[in-house]
């Protein structure tokens, strides 16, 4: 099971959703790195489930405790390790999954790759939970970024074909619900009420925007900042679709409108347009870095479904217990930029060691 990602830096997760404790371990952080333990709390609180009506009614603090890697709040350049303990499981919720898989999650091709031998409670391994980890390494990546002037940022682009509208030019961090009009964000949230009232679910897209970046950052073909964030974006359970700059919509244009013309700026290279999402061949050319990430519906419902009985070799119906987001793109919100913040950080330390 692979639950690696980095080059110059190196992240393993582990755990799973029912698991004593889920946590990660990342290494090539540089030593005196100081990190605001306050702040890296605050980010993982955006994640965190059990806090509103749109998402699952699962309370867990998610605190980390950090087993290395950090002297009181400074790192010492061992490999930094840090635990989230699991307080709050209901793992009868998913007993008869074992043998009945629920449509749209990875129950049945676990079952086929793991013979029998995954962890079923809560999704394993495969759960969302375990971007809560995913998000300690991206804080702390986040934190370093911003100290090098640059930042990250992102919100809720769309829910259930509902957009938000405005540019999105500053951080949402402090708002509930990340959108930038928060007109169109009520019709979003009376969205996801009515779906979760009749036991269904919806979702969304996030959009996520990286400014402050040098030109240089990246390579061409297979290590370009497209495949770096790509890999790790998709890691995100229910991430489907991931697009750069305006994405599919170049397929529309034509070469005169998708080309950004180059200008200066107080001497410096700029483009006029950012069709091409401040990445060409793969490397930053200093505009921002934008992408937005499409999230699948939550897959566990109320609603009856339809699946087979792998014990009995029979067709079969469900209905899922427990407790689940009827739609996960708020809480996705946070763990995007996590992922962001990782893969542009890593750029920027190979980057370092080529100059």
């Amino acid at each position: 099971m692979s639950s690696h990602y980095g080059e110059n830096i190196k992240l393993t997760i582990f755990g799973q959703s029912h698991s004593p404790a889920i946590g990660m371990t990342l290494e090539g952080i540089p030593a005196g790195e100081k990190i605001d333990m306050e702040k890296l709390g605050t980010f993982l609180a955006r994640r965190a489930p059990g806090k509103n009506k749109f998402s699952t009614p699962r309370k867990e603090a998610d605190l980390p405790e950090f087993v290395s890697g950090i002297v009181g709040d400074t790192t010492c350049g061992v490999p930094l390790t840090a635990l989230i303990h699991n307080t709050n499981t209901r793992s009868g919720d998913y007993s008869e999954l074992k043998i009945t898989p629920r449509p749209g999650h990875a129950d049945y091709t676990a079952e086929v790759k793991y013979k029998g031998c995954q962890d079923y409670a809560g999704g394993g391994h495969f759960s969302g939970r375990l971007t809560a980890p995913l998000c300690i390494a991206g804080g702390i990546a986040k934190q370093l970024l911003e100290k090098e002037g640059i930042r990250i940022a992102a919100r809720i682009a769309a829910i259930g074909g509902i957009c938000d509208e405005g540019a999105l030019t500053e951080t949402l961090e402090a708002k509930e619900f990340p959108v930038v009009d928060d007109r169109k964000g009520e019709e979003m949230r009376a969205l996801i009420a009515e779906k979760r009232a009749v036991g269904d679910s919806v979702g969304g897209i996030v959009e996520c925007v990286v400014t402050g970046l040098p030109a240089g950052l990246g390579d061409p073909m297979f290590d370009g900042m497209e495949n770096r964030i790509a890999q790790i974006v998709f890691g995100i359970p229910a991430v489907k679709g991931l697009e750069f700059g305006a994405g599919f919509s170049v397929a529309e244009m034509t070469g005169s409108q998708c080309n950004d013309a180059y200008c200066l700026e107080s001497g410096t290279v700029k483009t006029k347009t950012n069709n091409c999402g401040g990445i060409l061949g793969g490397i930053t050319n200093g505009m921002p870095l934008t992408f937005k990430a499409a999230f699948k519906p939550t897959p566990s419902i109320a609603m009856t479904q339809e699946s087979v009985n792998l014990e009995e070799g029979k067709e079969t119906e469900l209905s899922v217990k427990g407790r689940h987001d009827p739609c996960i793109v708020p809480r996705a919100v946070p763990v995007v930029e996590a992922a962001a913040a990782l893969a542009v950080y890593d750029a920027l330390l190979g980057r370092r060691k080529e100059i």
